[in-house]
């Protein structure tokens, strides 16, 4: 069932679940956008397929805020908000590897190994890579786990999940970058925590926090 977070004319945000693909892939599984779609219809009573567009991304095993758009309006003005980076995004992550640092800096470059559908990570540039930078500070040590604010200047692929990794911090669960074991549910410990941004249409400052999973890693 879709975790409505927000909702006015334009715009629809929803607390995606770990293990939910945003959209359609070669699985074949049922995605967000076909929830959002369902939400819609049987909601407004349309006779046919509702509108809705994809405004940003989250990996599979990620979960937390995504925005969606019920109007070509709201997704063409929001996709110019995100491309300009006017919006600000929060994750939170648990990783079971006690950072060096209780606040820092991660710059790496990094790059994509398509087979592995990896990120690649280096610290000195290389050719076919981009610089990726993110900040992070230790919110709360708990159990055998931390809790990890972060916030990112580039979006690039896989980048919070590799420059933790990189530093050392590999999430919790995220096998495919140094976890030692899998999550229950087969989720990593990264949470799309909120998102801030003003709205294109009404010009107000809207902020949409996400609950985090039901999971016994998070607080």
């Amino acid at each position: 069932m879709l975790s409505v977070l927000y909702e006015d004319n334009h715009l629809l945000a929803v607390n995606k679940p770990a293990g939910l693909a945003v959209q359609g892939d070669i699985t074949g599984d049922r995605h967000l956008l076909d929830e959002a779609e369902e939400y819609l219809r049987i909601k407004y009573k349309k006779p046919g397929k509702a509108f809705i567009g994809l405004i940003h991304r989250l990996d599979r095993p990620v979960s937390g805020v995504v925005l969606l758009a019920k109007t070509s309006k709201g997704l063409t003005r929001m996709n110019e908000l995100f491309r300009k980076k006017e919006t600000k995004k929060i994750y939170h992550a648990i990783t079971f590897f006690e950072p060096t640092k209780e606040n820092d800096t991660l710059r790496h470059f990094l790059g994509k190994d398509s087979k592995t559908h990896r990120a690649l990570t280096y610290l000195n540039e290389k050719p076919g890579t981009k610089e990726a930078i993110l900040h992070y500070r230790l919110l709360q040590k708990y159990k055998n786990g931390y809790l990890l604010e972060i916030t990112l200047e580039t979006g690039r692929f896989h980048q919070i999940r590799a420059q933790l990794s990189k530093a050392g911090m590999p999430l919790a669960g995220d096998l495919k970058y140094g976890a030692k074991v899998p999550l229950s549910d087969r989720s990593i410990g990264l949470h799309a925590y909120e998102l801030t941004f003003v709205h294109p249409v009404t010009n107000e400052e809207v902020s949409i926090i996400a609950p985090y999973p039901k999971m016994e890693i998070w607080p």
